[in-house]
């Protein structure tokens, strides 16, 4: 049975679907108006992992995340550059998609954008207006959060409590500190939209709650993102919908932060380090074993040290996968475990690490029990046992692949028209052309290869 630790109740509790052999999962996406930073990292990277391995368990996975393209931060960074805020959020969604692809993130089912739904978040308010559960302000609409009687239930705090320490705004038009912004009324020079309550754009917190009602419906079964979500964010979103009287998420997911001393890593904080300066400096896939080596509610910090530690790790794997000649898995391949066969040694690993898994994520002992089995089965070959061997190395194979770690034998004789593009596109990259990067490695994938980025440029492989 399938286990995760749910935020509101504090304990790991059953992950129970809402239709048997399906599961629906939304996880809150970026804000694109920058490059992603390692916490954006983790963050895909954990909840990629537990698709994937739900996946691998047998659910038919619904997997949706958000793209927030309008948002103060975005127009403030049009504005900076003259420039649009279409194509700030064009471009920053773009270097995204880029990041998720180099660390081996599968695409969501679906990625909504905030743009796409303001028509919806209009309905909501009126409906919340109509109730008189959000009153209207000089400066747009905003969310009463004394008429939810359980207001502050992700944050674990009753609502006097959460008052008693907000802080104290300018605006005296607001009947509570805690009451949050539904709808911005609209400025000179920033992108608006027409509404009965005046024209103007919406408050982030109502973005998520209509998007993963529209496209997960009433109940669904897990909303996920990081930690620093948890409140007010997801809190709001669950405000919205119970005022709404509409069923929302099952279970609750938060992940921890990458740290930098003793301080969370954030935009906010001016501490980040880009994703696309790790990526240029080793392999992607150094980054996801150190994401596994952590369980995903515990803060990891990233630093020269602990991504040498996981390239050297690596190195064991793909020396092992050269070894028994082994196939890469992962990649936007989602791997099933009705696709392989375990038996004796090999069954009793995966037996063992699917318990872990199983067991909120415990990807650390996971990952532990695997090395013991790569160990064991150079060893088994070392002796001369060359069938239990490669069924173990198969075993540890498919169940990094199903954590979407691929294990890589070799490396591929390339043609001189490939070598070229790809000495193009470091060259593209180097340059920052983004769009010609794009297209060489369009080029490439038409060919046959698998392109993947890493400190040495960019590499490719077959499949």
């Amino acid at each position: 049975m399938l286990r995760l630790f749910d935020s509101v109740h504090g304990e790991v509790r059953a992950l129970r679907q809402r239709e048997a052999g399906r599961l629906s999962m939304y996880v809150c996406g970026p804000t694109v108006y920058d490059l992603p930073h390692l916490g954006h990292g983790r963050f895909t990277l954990v909840w990629d992992v537990a698709r994937r391995w739900f996946t691998f368990s047998g659910l038919e996975v619904q997997f949706v995340s958000n793209i927030t393209d309008i948002d103060d931060n975005i127009i403030n960074r049009a504005q900076r550059e003259e420039s649009s805020e279409e194509q700030v959020a064009a471009l920053y969604e773009a270097h995204w998609w880029d990041a998720m692809a180099a660390i081996g993130v599968a695409r969501p089912n679906a990625t909504p954008h905030a743009t796409q739904y303001v028509a919806e978040m209009v309905t909501l308010i009126e409906s919340l207006l109509a109730s008189d559960v959000a009153y209207v302000t000089s400066d747009g609409v905003y969310f009463d959060v004394s008429r939810v009687p359980d207001y502050g239930l992700l944050a674990g705090q009753p609502l006097d409590s959460l008052r008693a320490g907000a802080r104290v705004e300018a605006n005296d038009e607001k009947r509570s500190p805690l009451d949050f912004a539904l709808w911005k009324s609209a400025k000179s020079g920033e992108p608006s939209w027409p509404a009965p309550f005046g024209a103007g754009r919406p408050g982030w917190h109502t973005e998520c709650v209509v998007m993963s009602l529209d496209l997960l419906g009433n109940g669904f079964d897990l909303h996920c993102g990081g930690l620093d979500l948890k409140f007010p964010h997801h809190e709001n979103e669950r405000a919205q919908a119970v005022a709404s009287g509409r069923p929302f998420a099952q279970h609750w997911g938060h992940n921890g932060w990458v740290m930098v001393g003793d301080q969370k890593m954030s935009k906010s904080l001016g501490n980040f380090t880009s994703l696309t300066d790790l990526l240029e400096k080793t392999d992607a896939r150094a980054y996801r074993l150190l994401v596994l080596r952590s369980h995903y509610r515990s803060p990891i910090e990233v630093s020269p040290a602990t991504v040498a530690d996981a390239e050297r790790a690596l190195a064991r794997l793909d020396a092992l996968a050269r070894r028994f000649e082994l196939r890469a898995l992962g990649g936007e391949q989602l791997e099933r475990a009705s696709d392989f066969v375990f038996e004796g040694d090999a069954s009793d690993l995966f037996n063992r690490v699917s318990e872990a898994l199983d067991n909120d994520l415990d990807t650390p002992s996971a990952v532990a029990m695997l090395f013991d089995a790569l160990s064991d089965a150079n060893a088994m070959a070392d002796r001369g046992d060359a069938n239990s061997a490669k069924e173990m190395a198969n075993a540890v194979n498919a169940l990094f692949g199903s954590m979407g770690l691929a294990l890589l034998a070799t490396t591929n004789e390339i043609d001189s028209a490939s070598a070229t593009l790809v000495r193009e596109r470091d060259e593209a990259r180097a340059l920052r052309d983004w769009d010609g990067a794009d297209r060489l490695r369009d080029e490439l994938v038409a060919l046959g290869w698998i392109v993947e980025d890493s400190s040495a440029g960019t590499q490719i492989r077959r499949a």
